[in-house]
């Protein structure tokens, strides 16, 4: 009997009987793993020499003095191999994969920083490597589809349902049910039956882990606030667990789209419009209707429009332990142009959502405390969006002069 793991009432393995051997070789296998203190060695060591960690902690020196409120310091994930947090979860879920003896890797894929993290892992490792990406989404992360392919993956194109992320997955889903004996699916955020939501922050907690010596090494002390994006919760995950058990404030940011009164959100916690069901295999908050169909979500970060969210933050909103907010679209984008030309730096579009809810709230904040902020990825990958939406003239000039060569 394939073993259940449940956070409160959330959570939990809701699985077809065919699937069922094949999860407990993997919940087999992460404990084992977990159980092993060299497996964490070597994963450290990998990802030292690999991904360039620890990532490093920046005190935004600029935007703590234009807001006058606390200090700000950003955790630098987008300095991390492949451009964000996902490459702790894959190359942690590669070394799983080679301890299983199995030899292809199937992923899904929003904003295309999981595929591209998935299929450098896939490449590093030698292994045989497909994603699954919403057609919508492949037209708006088209620079990540490129290097997707480039890394030697097949990128596989989704048209069922709206296309997103949750397509993806169930796109997924169907052809690990069909190649179980050789594939591993590498879910990319800690959401699904168990052990994806254990497994994921597991490897995620590393961002905690490293902000935790690296803020009191800085300061002596403890943020008073720590801000993060959520899509499905795995970069919050990460760097929240390490403060769990501290009298630190967590704040989850979801993507509030155009407005949460206007139904084109993604904000499963923050906004009154998510309910607790079961689909994809586990137990949690969903945007769904009365009767239990998956509505459409909208956000301008292809990476939070995800239905559902993790099980682990459903519990930790119950018991009033993080917090969660919401950012629109808007929000969003002021956010991420006043980082730019303050600090030089490129927030995704996901994380610009942790930026936005942060730049809300610090200017009423003593200029004694301080704040982390968590930049999940860089935005190099949103570059088309971004563009788009500030409506850059030269930007557009350039993409019809390169759509007339092909066309010649």
């Amino acid at each position: 009997m394939v073993e259940s793991r449940y956070y409160g009432q959330y959570g939990g393995s809701y699985l077809p009987e065919i699937l069922v051997s094949t999860f407990d070789q993997l919940v087999t296998a992460f404990k084992e793993a977990k159980n092993d203190p060299a497996f964490w060695e070597e994963y450290e060591q990998i990802m030292s020499s690999y991904s360039c960690r620890p990532t490093p902690l920046t005190f935004a020196g600029n935007l703590t003095e234009y807001f006058g409120g606390a200090r700000i310091y950003i955790k630098r994930e987008d300095l991390n191999h492949t451009g964000a947090h996902k490459a702790n979860n894959v190359m942690g879920q590669g070394l799983l994969v080679k301890r299983m003896g199995k030899k292809r890797v199937i992923a899904e894929t929003g904003a295309g920083q999981h595929g591209v993290a998935t299929a450098t892992m896939a490449a590093k490792f030698g292994f045989k490597c497909t994603i699954y990406m919403g057609e919508v989404d492949i037209a708006r992360q088209r620079p990540n589809v490129f290097w997707m392919e480039r890394l030697g993956a097949e990128v596989v194109p989704v048209t069922d349902g709206t296309r997103i992320l949750k397509d993806a997955i169930n796109e997924a889903f169907r052809d690990w049910v069909t190649n179980m004996d050789d594939t591993h699916y590498v879910l990319g955020t800690a959401c699904g039956p168990h052990p994806y939501p254990e497994m994921v922050s597991y490897f995620q907690s590393i961002i905690g882990r490293e902000a935790k010596k690296q803020i009191i090494k800085s300061e002596g002390k403890l943020p008073e606030r720590i801000y993060a994006c959520v899509g499905g919760g795995s970069n919050a995950l990460g760097i929240f667990s390490s403060f769990l058990d501290d009298s630190v404030e967590l704040v989850g940011v979801e993507a509030g789209g155009d407005g949460l009164n206007t139904g084109r959100h993604a904000a499963r916690l923050a906004s009154k419009d998510g309910t607790v069901g079961i689909a994809q295999g586990f137990k949690t908050y969903f945007l769904q209707n009365s009767d239990g169909q998956m509505q459409e979500t909208h956000s301008v970060a292809a990476g939070l429009d995800y239905v559902g969210v993790s099980p682990i933050l459903s519990l930790l909103k119950e018991e009033g332990r993080v917090r969660f907010e919401s950012a629109t679209d808007r929000e969003v984008l002021d956010a991420l142009s006043l980082t730019l030309k303050k600090e030089g730096l490129v927030p995704a579009l996901e994380s610009a959502h942790a930026f936005a809810q942060a730049f809300k709230e610090v200017p009423n904040l003593s200029r004694d405390d301080i704040i982390l902020i968590n930049q999940s990825g860089r935005g190099d990958k949103d570059i088309f969006t971004i563009a788009d939406a500030f409506k850059d003239p030269d930007w557009q000039k350039f993409i019809q002069q390169k759509a007339e060569e092909y066309r010649a």
